[in-house]
């Protein structure tokens, strides 16, 4: 099992959406819970589940997560006919809904999952209201990034 196999079994993550986070700014993040299926559950478990191109619909004051993957078990599916990208409804607060078709609608902002993970024994998807990055503001964050990393190598360095 490689490193980040096992720092995802520990932490209780099951997905991340990796490029969310580079694509958007994250103005705020919510914290839903997620209707799933039996065989959706073991696949879980087992880490099968991608989060690269999902997005978050709301609609009619509901949210449902399209485009998320969870990929099927030969051994969990056999009775069922299982869909890897079902539409999946997101379990959220009348009051976080408002806050949401708010963002969306008013302010412009975009809702994407930021990551799976396990509470307790539930699934939670953590969503956020993010707004879209320019190409420079990529570079800058990426500038930031490896200029973060270098302090640590220097840090790091002079300690020894």
């Amino acid at each position: 099992m490689s490193n980040q196999k096992k720092a995802q079994a520990n932490s209780g993550t099951i997905a991340l959406n990796k490029k969310a986070k580079h694509e958007y700014f994250v103005e705020d993040r919510f914290e839903a819970g997620i209707a799933l299926t039996g065989w959706e559950v073991k696949s879980l478990r087992a880490g099968k589940a991608q989060l690269v191109d999902s997005y978050i619909l709301l609609k009619d004051g509901e949210a449902f997560l399209l485009g998320g993957h969870i990929t099927p078990l030969t051994t969990a599916s056999t009775h069922v006919i299982a869909d890897p990208t079902r539409t999946r409804k997101l379990l959220l607060k009348a009051r976080e809904l408002d806050k949401l078709l708010g963002g969306v609608q008013q302010k412009g902002f975009s809702c994407v999952p930021l990551a799976l993970y396990w509470k307790k024994h539930l699934v939670k998807c953590e969503i956020a209201l993010v707004r879209g990055k320019k190409d420079f503001d990529k570079r800058e964050t990426e500038k930031e990034r490896d200029w973060a990393r270098e302090k640590q190598r220097i840090v790091r360095d002079n300690n020894r």
